[in-house]
């Protein structure tokens, strides 16, 4: 991935802040860390959410995220965490299971200051489940698309978020009502972005 020369400092925003360079880049879309580059792994299957469908996603959920608490499962570059970090969510926890980019999330994590943000290696589904029950504002669920984990991080996000919260989706495929309505689950947004389905679904009002 190319990265774009930085656009001129706005007046009153903070300077971007960048990090070390590696194998690619992504950029942060908006908030206080905007155009911010965070450093792509040469990893296998790390496949960051582009920027233009996090810009989308973020357009979908209003663009100021104050005081939502938000979790970032199979966080790899750290992208949709950290945006949503930057657009001032109170609390935004970023798990990895890789320790090679879990300790790249924690150097850029002090890089940027973002005191909001948590980061915990483990397995991501097995992380959901021991979430506490219905307190998650915000859900981000981007897993290696040759794993076999969708249907159960979508059971397991459903039970971490919030009555009326969000559940953010990247798949292979769409996934439609019939199969989201036994989890309490609805479509709110979803787009196609090449071979990605990026869904936006919310939770039921009542658990």
């Amino acid at each position: 991935m190319a990265s774009k020369a930085p656009a001129a400092k706005a007046a009153g925003r903070p300077a971007a802040k960048t990090v070390a360079r590696s194998a690619g880049e992504v950029r942060i879309i908006g908030g206080q860390w905007k155009r911010s580059k965070l450093p792509v792994a040469d990893q296998p299957g790390l496949r960051p959410t582009p920027d233009r469908v996090r810009e989308t996603l973020f357009n979908w959920l209003g663009q100021d995220l104050t005081g939502w608490s938000c979790v970032d499962v199979f966080a790899g570059t750290g992208a949709l965490g950290f945006e949503a970090a930057s657009r001032g969510a109170r609390a935004v926890t970023l798990i990895e299971q890789d320790s090679a980019l879990v300790a790249q999330l924690k150097k850029i994590r002090e890089q940027l200051q973002a005191s909001a943000v948590q980061v915990q290696r483990g397995e991501g589904v097995a992380a959901l489940k021991a979430w506490p029950l219905a307190s998650a504002d915000l859900v981000f669920l981007d897993p290696p698309f040759d794993a076999n984990l969708f249907a159960p991080a979508l059971q397991a996000a459903a039970r971490a978020v919030a009555p009326g919260g969000y559940v953010y989706l990247e798949a292979p495929s769409a996934w439609n009502e019939e199969q989201l309505a036994p989890l309490g689950l609805t479509l709110h947004r979803h787009l196609k972005a090449g071979a990605v389905h990026a869904h936006l679904l919310q939770r039921s009002q009542l658990l």
